[in-house]
């Protein structure tokens, strides 16, 4: 029996753009280079250390755009750089209180746009199948 297809609610473009992600607290330019980007939240190349959970304010121009794009967002993950494929210290925000208006206003600037190389080999099916769950018939 195949695996169900994972339900992507968002998605990801490869993209390069300037950007300023301010954390919030001190109010200090900790990223400038947006590295990928969807509709629910953006991977940024880091300036300074950053932890995860911290509160940013993120101001950017959406690929053909230019209009200023603002959101709030949380660090939800840090890079740290050290694995193939990193593109150093970076981390990735997730959107917080976008409404669907702002929403689609991404999604349409993200269409057409190629999505990120991914960053690691794709699992073997046999080792997918493996950590799947399992039925249990009963007998």
């Amino acid at each position: 029996m195949p695996l169900p297809e994972p339900i992507r609610t968002s998605f990801r473009r490869y993209v390069r753009l300037d950007c300023q992600v301010i954390r919030e607290h001190d109010f200090r330019l900790i990223g400038d280079l947006a590295l990928d980007l969807s509709t629910r939240g953006m991977l940024v190349r880091a300036r300074q250390r950053v932890l995860t959970g911290e509160e940013v304010v993120v101001s950017f121009k959406p690929p053909r755009s230019n209009v200023w794009f603002d959101a709030e967002g949380v660090v939800a993950r840090v890079l740290h750089g050290r694995r193939p494929g990193d593109y150093g210290l970076s981390f990735g925000v997730e959107f917080v209180n976008l409404g669907k208006d702002d929403e689609l206003i991404l999604f349409e600037h993200l269409r057409g746009i190629a999505a990120p190389d991914a960053q690691r080999p794709p699992r073997p099916l046999a080792r997918a199948v493996a950590s799947s769950p399992r039925l249990v018939h009963a007998a």
